[in-house]
């Protein structure tokens, strides 16, 4: 069982950096690929960006890409997403997300698998 629960979001004008934090509570929380996923009003849930177990491989949408940087620090059991360069275009609930699929999975999410875990949700408000 993974449990996620999100902090960090905010109201910031175009332009701006938030940084957003997902705490874990799981055992071998490196053993979870984790990743951010956002939905707009009115528009389906996206994903953002993904990082592996070990925090080695990441990915990322094309949207937010050389803009946002997900990181997680295993010994605190986080999962962060730096967002800078924040645009109207960026408003939305953030969801951090979790998969374990196995031992010996060294990857990130996949893009055909939804998560199994998920947090409650953050809101983030650009504006312009």
């Amino acid at each position: 069982q993974l449990q996620l629960v999100e902090s960090g979001g905010g109201s910031v004008q175009a332009g701006g950096s938030l940084r957003l934090s997902c705490a874990a509570s799981a055992r071998s929380f490196g053993s979870y690929a984790m990743g951010w996923f956002r939905q707009a009003p009115g528009k389906g849930r996206e994903f953002v960006a993904t990082i592996s177990g070990s925090g080695a491989n990441t990915r990322y949408a094309r949207s937010v890409k050389g803009r946002f940087t997900i990181s997680r620090d295993n010994a605190k059991d986080t999962v962060d997403l730096q967002m800078s360069g924040l645009t109207p275009d960026d408003t939305a609930v953030y969801y951090c997300a979790g998969h374990f699929f196995g031992a010996n999975w060294s990857g990130t999410l996949r893009e055909d698998v939804s998560p199994d875990y998920w947090g409650q949700g953050t809101q983030v408000t650009v504006s312009s």
